[in-house]
């Protein structure tokens, strides 16, 4: 008997030690690439535009060590079956580099809501027009190029699918699934819950998501929770006109949450937030967080940054001033599995190209007698200085469009 309980106690403490040592996941979405979404493609610069490094730095400062970039699929691969876009990729390796150097990891998420848009119109994920294949193929292109990023956290096939009609979510999933699997064994791959991911109608829309297959065991269920009366996240009316309480977030996460743990599944909520224009939303928020929290289900924070400070749930700064969730936020990512490291200042590399030119000390002038030897890498292009002197390499430029673009709330 003694031998028994002693078992079971070892089992508790076990038990509690694994709680302890599983601590909350929150993340931060930096949003600009998935705006204007009836100018597709648009015009890089012009129409939408990427996240900052100044955004990014930011969020870091502030203790997080997740972020969510959401992107078009129509901007990254102009047409279906082709190459990824070259200048978009480029955006997205920057960003996802620039995280690194911070020890952040990062979401790549494409916010389609199921479908894509051709010639001005859309189509569903499974029709004819945007198959299967097609959905798959530029999944495997991401993760391939990617799959070498040790700071991909995961990869969210689909932000908010809805209305599929007879072409079900599951079966285009577990494509997307099988797809990235022949490219990135390691990230994880989140799956979004069916009509718009929403927690409260997991089990009516999403139940059958339950029977998705990764042979790697790195599923993670998506849901996205606001706390608005129609629970749009567009917060339209004031908290009292929204019949909002003090477990409105908890009521609605519950069957997702229950869901997760009846079947043993992993969980995030990727998209919640609350209006700045009454602390009575904060309370909410952090009730829910809490509530996350005791059920181990990570969280990510709705589309925030510069381009979207203007919205309601931003959690960016508005003309220099912080926002009032940023701080409830902090509670609780200062928590956070990912973020563990201090907080040091970080500079951005405007900054640091202008301190090094301050700093720069004075060339020493070069012999204009040529040396007698030389060591070139292969593919180095040489040519002579003016009047002799040493040869330089010299590399092909690189150029980038720089405009402001339009930002709007949330897309579906």
């Amino acid at each position: 008997m003694r031998i028994i309980a002693l078992l079971f106690i070892f089992c508790f403490i076990s038990k509690q030690s694994g709680a302890q040592n599983n601590p909350f996941v929150l993340g931060m979405t930096i949003g600009g690439a998935e705006i204007n979404e009836n100018q597709l493609p648009g015009v890089l610069n012009e129409h939408y535009q990427y996240p900052t490094e100044e955004e990014i730095v930011y969020y870091y400062q502030k203790g997080f060590r997740l972020i969510t970039i959401p992107f078009k699929w129509e901007r990254l691969q102009k047409s279906l079956g082709g190459e990824l876009d070259y200048a978009e990729m480029g955006e997205i390796r920057k960003l996802v580099s620039l995280a690194a150097k911070r020890n952040m990891q990062v979401i790549l998420c494409m916010n389609n809501a199921g479908r894509y848009r051709k010639y001005g119109v859309e189509y569903i994920v499974g029709s004819s027009a945007v198959s299967r294949q097609d959905f798959a193929d530029c999944w495997n292109k991401i993760a391939n190029a990617f799959a070498g990023y040790d700071n991909i956290y995961g990869y969210n096939i689909m932000a908010e699918p809805h209305d599929m009609q007879a072409f079900d979510w599951q079966t285009s999933a577990q494509w997307a699934i099988n797809s990235i699997r022949m490219a990135d064994k390691r990230s994880r791959i989140i799956i979004s819950g069916n009509n718009y991911a929403a927690p409260e109608t997991w089990y009516d829309y999403s139940d059958q998501l339950k029977y998705l297959n990764d042979p790697q065991d790195k599923l993670v269920y998506n849901a996205h929770c606001y706390f608005d009366y129609d629970y749009t996240g567009k917060y339209l009316f004031s908290y009292d006109q929204n019949q909002a309480w003090d477990s409105t977030g908890i009521q609605r996460a519950k069957p997702f949450a229950q869901w997760l743990k009846q079947h043993n599944k992993k969980g995030m909520i990727g998209q919640f937030g609350v209006p700045d224009n009454d602390p009575r939303w904060l309370n909410i928020m952090d009730k829910f967080l809490q509530y996350l929290k005791s059920e181990n289900i990570a969280a990510i924070y709705s589309s925030s940054g510069k381009r979207l400070s203007g919205n309601i749930v931003s959690s960016y700064p508005l003309a220099g001033i912080e926002r009032p969730q940023i701080k409830t936020l902090q509670s609780y990512v200062s928590g956070s599995v990912i973020a563990q490291q201090p907080l040091p200042q970080v500079k951005t590399e405007t900054q640091i190209k202008t301190e090094t030119q301050i700093d720069k000390p004075t060339e020493k002038p070069v012999s204009a007698d040529p040396p007698s030897f030389y060591l070139f890498l292969p593919g180095t292009i040489l040519l002579p200085e003016p009047n002799g002197g040493l040869y330089k390499p010299v590399l092909k430029p690189t150029t980038r469009e720089k405009a402001t673009r339009e930002a709007k709330y949330r897309n579906p």
